[in-house]
């Protein structure tokens, strides 16, 4: 039977570091947390991927397209090297070979959720890019991909930041990445994963510590339809 985690997405979910459930993978030296799939080995997933040092995953090529941001350590393959920070998508038909040197790497990596018409292939350092004003005072935006409805981006939250109440059309993806996100539904410390349906609401904040969220909107199915 196909594997269905977390597959409806007319379904809030979050998911907080202690409740991480770490899985191998088929390769020695990489296990995952699986936030959600449909699918087995080959998957439309979402996870988090940690790579021992030295550790090596087989020639692969994403027939769905793969996205992925370097939590920890760097991220290699025969492209390039990948640290902290890197923004890397490769759309369907690309391939490659992950090789992890000394330091390891964790990376959040999205699989099989690419549309044929997005084609372009990119590698973006945030910690070299630059930062655009939010909607509101204490809010400040990298933008890294943008292809019909859907948005990628990190968004850094100043300490006692709020925002308005808004409406998520084709949904919200976010991953704490540093301090702890709020809204009126709870409070999201570093490392929480959140998925928020197709026209959901919530009214955002931060507190004393302020935030860092990589952040994705209108990619999620409308179920309804």
């Amino acid at each position: 039977m196909t594997m269905r985690l977390n597959a409806d997405f007319e379904q809030r979910v979050v998911i907080r570091p202690e409740q991480y459930q770490w899985v191998d993978s088929p390769m020695p030296g990489v296990t995952r947390m699986m936030l959600d799939r449909i699918g087995d080995e080959v998957a439309r997933a979402t996870s988090i991927v940690r790579y021992a040092p030295y550790s090596e995953f087989s020639a692969h090529t994403h027939s769905g397209g793969e996205e992925f941001l370097v939590l920890d350590g760097v991220f290699s393959d025969e492209h390039g090297d990948y640290g902290k920070g890197a923004y890397v998508r490769n759309p369907i038909g690309t391939s490659h070979t992950p090789r992890i040197g000394k330091e390891g790497a964790t990376i959040l990596v999205k699989l099989h959720q690419f549309v044929p018409e997005d084609d372009e292939q990119k590698v973006i350092d945030t910690n070299q890019q630059p930062w655009l004003p939010g909607l509101v005072d204490g809010l400040s935006v990298m933008p890294l991909h943008e292809f019909e409805h859907e948005h990628v981006a990190l968004v850094r939250w100043a300490p006692n930041t709020q925002f308005s109440s808004h409406c998520h059309w084709g949904g919200e993806e976010i991953f704490v990445l540093e301090g702890t996100f709020h809204d009126e539904h709870g409070s999201y410390p570093k490392g929480t994963w959140l998925r928020s349906p197709h026209l959901s609401q919530h009214i955002p904040f931060t507190q004393e510590d302020g935030a860092l969220i990589f952040v994705k909107t209108g990619h999620l199915p409308d179920q309804s339809a």
